[in-house]
């Protein structure tokens, strides 16, 4: 059996493929947190910043819009969402919202314990293969780069029986949606096993509404991943939704890097032809077990396990409402109030709208229309 360390990919981060976890991130947000320390309920916002000369978070104008108004994802020139965009819904859809509206008020201290919970992910990672750094100059190499990772790591899961930093993505409910699978094994019984990992700022475990977000995300991974090696995902959505030009040479660094690893290929046409057979043709099973494992970011103390059961028909159903914001169908919506603890510590609380309304948007988000000079 050959030496895992042998193996080279390149890093998901790398290929402008990240689907950071943000579990880390969300632990802030915790009961447990807000109750430590009264401090950091008055984090500073960005009211200061998103305000207009009307005194109306800018940000908000468009959200009540007719049908002339773009939706969220053409107001962001978003060709695809990640995994953690809908599991981000599922903790607070206008924190969501908010945090494409206005991004970059990322409060130092979240941002560290995001550092941290990302060192740990890539520790890891190297365990079982080194990274090589290859440089990109366009979309079609980036991509490339995915699905040379993703070519790499079918014949090293069939034969090792363990990989991590998996890439996945496929289109739902009419958009495209990426994530990378934390880790991917086969279990003593011939299972395919999904084991997500969450670092914990503190040694406890988390609530269950953070449960409750962590256990939808890894049902997305299992939904996307079982398409793709069902053969439900296809080349043509593919390109639809990013705008590649299969077409397209690749550049030489990229050549280079397949040709390492014993593919002679010319553009990113000749990849996915490659990844598609590979997907549909190694023999792949569909992911029989979710399970997500939470470990002190501190100590690396195994916190606990929680084993996911997968419910096709509630994951459907939750991404159907949550696309449904996307495709502007609908407005963002708030949290419950029994859930009104999680405003406590959100760096959106002083400009959010459903939190001043009391759970509904103020008339205030309305589009104004432009006053005659």
């Amino acid at each position: 059996m050959a030496d895992p360390r042998e193996e080279e990919t390149v890093s998901a981060e790398a290929s402008g493929f990240s689907d950071l976890s943000d579990s880390e991130f969300l632990e802030f947000l915790d009961l447990e947190d807000a109750q430590e320390s009264n401090a950091l309920v008055n984090i500073p916002g960005p009211s200061s910043a998103s305000l207009g000369k009307d005194d109306k978070p800018i940000s908000l104008q468009n959200w009540k819009r007719g049908l002339d108004i773009l939706s969220p994802m053409e107001r962001f020139q978003l060709k695809y969402l990640y995994v953690t965009d809908l599991a981000s819904q599922n903790w607070c859809e206008l924190q969501t919202a908010y945090g494409k509206e206005l991004p970059g008020f990322l409060a130092p201290e979240k941002a560290a314990v995001l550092d941290t919970g990302a060192s740990i992910h890539l520790a890891r990672e190297l365990e079982l293969h080194d990274l090589v750094t290859v440089p990109v100059t366009t979309k079609e190499d980036a991509w490339a780069i995915k699905f040379l990772n993703i070519l790499s790591m079918i014949p090293t899961l069939q034969s090792e029986g363990h990989i991590r930093e998996f890439p996945v993505f496929g289109e739902v409910e009419g958009v495209l949606l990426v994530g990378v699978i934390d880790e991917l094994h086969y279990t003593a019984k011939g299972e395919l096993e999904l084991a997500e990992l969450k670092t914990r700022r503190h040694p406890v475990l988390p609530l269950e509404a953070q449960k409750k977000k962590d256990c939808f995300q890894v049902s997305l991974y299992k939904y996307i991943f079982d398409a793709m090696v069902q053969g439900k995902v296809t080349p043509a959505s593919l390109i639809h939704h990013t705008k590649l030009c299969p077409e397209k040479p690749l550049g030489p660094s990229v050549l280079r890097h397949a040709q390492q690893g014993g593919f002679s290929v010319k553009s990113l046409g000749d990849l996915m032809e490659l990844v598609f057979l590979s997907l549909t043709l190694s023999d792949l099973p569909v992911i029989d077990i979710l399970k997500i494992e939470y470990i002190h970011q501190e100590t690396a103390t195994m916190l606990g396990t929680e084993i996911v059961a997968f419910e096709e028909k509630e994951v459907r159903g939750k991404v159907q409402h949550y696309m449904a914001y996307w495709m502007g169908h609908r407005e963002p919506q708030g949290v419950d109030v029994e859930e009104a603890w999680k405003c406590r510590t959100c760096t959106y609380a002083d400009i959010c709208e459903w939190r001043k309304g009391s759970g509904v948007l103020s008339s205030t988000v309305a589009p104004q229309a432009k006053k005659a000079k």
